[in-house]
């Protein structure tokens, strides 16, 4: 399901605009993006938890040219399934 998809259902499940769909999307989205730049996490009970985690440094290999290249450390998004979502998917 891409975006588009996601808004068609959005807005046909809750009775909205596409527009409406898309602003409500793109809101959502800004909100958990703005939470975790500031190390907050965001948790949707029932759904999950959206965190930030520190990768360290490390080192890798250039595929094409077997080459090892130092990775450096940055910061990844982590999503975290709650027990009721990964219950449904069984």
């Amino acid at each position: 399901m891409n975006k588009a998809e996601l808004i068609d259902k959005i807005a046909k499940d809750a009775g909205v605009t596409k527009t409406q769909a898309n602003e409500a999307l793109d809101s959502f989205t800004s909100a958990v993006i703005g939470a975790l730049k500031k190390n907050d996490k965001v948790t949707l009970v029932g759904f999950g938890t959206f965190s930030v985690t520190k990768r360290s440094a490390r080192k890798g290999r250039n595929p094409q040219t077997g080459k090892v290249i130092n990775i450096p450390a940055k910061k990844v998004a982590k999503f975290k399934a709650g027990k009721e979502f990964s219950t449904k998917l069984k």
